[in-house]
C-alpha cells in the first residue's frame, strides 16, 4: 500500500493566495497544493547525496578529503599526522569516505593508497565558490 502524503493545512495557505492575488478560491489552493507537492518530489535528494554530504560533516573526515582532493594519492601513514588523529581514526574515516563515494581506494602490495574522487572535488570546489568572503 502506498503511503497517503500528508495533510496540509490550508488556513495560512488560502490567507497567503488571498494576499497575493486579491481573492482565492478553494481551486487556487488545489492548485498551489499540488505544485508545491510536484517540488518536493522534483528536490528530494537521493540517499547518496545525504550520504555524501554527512560524511563531509565530520572535521577529519572534510580535513582528509581536502588533502586528497589538494595532495593526490596517499597511503594512511601520510595522513594521520596532518590530522592530528591515530592511523586507526584515519582508517575508519576514509572508510566512511569510500562508502560515500567521496574516496576511492587502491590495494599496492600491503599499501592501500587513497584519492579523492571527482564528486569530492566537484562538492569542495562548489563549497570554494560559494564561500563569503570576510568583510
Amino acid at each position: 500500500m502506498a503511503d497517503a502524503e500528508p495533510a496540509v493545512d490550508t488556513e495560512r495557505l488560502r490567507r497567503l493566495l488571498g494576499d497575493q492575488l486579491g481573492e482565492c478560491c478553494e481551486g487556487d489552493v488545489e492548485d498551489r497544493v499540488a505544485e508545491l507537492r510536484t517540488l518536493e518530489r522534483e528536490t528530494t535528494a537521493p540517499g547518496g547525496d545525504l550520504t555524501a554530504l554527512q560524511a563531509l560533516g565530520g572535521e577529519t573526515r572534510y580535513r582528509l578529503t581536502r588533502l586528497l582532493a589538494a595532495g593526490g594519492e596517499r597511503c594512511v601513514c601520510e595522513l594521520a599526522p596532518l590530522v592530528d588523529v591515530s592511523e586507526s581514526a584515519v582508517s575508519h574515516a576514509l572508510s566512511s569516505l569510500a562508502d560515500a563515494g567521496l574516496v576511492e581506494r587502491r590495494k599496492a602490495g600491503r599499501w592501500r593508497y587513497y584519492r579523492a574522487t571527482d564528486r569530492a572535488t566537484a562538492l569542495l570546489d562548489a563549497l570554494d565558490r560559494t564561500r563569503e568572503v570576510p568583510a
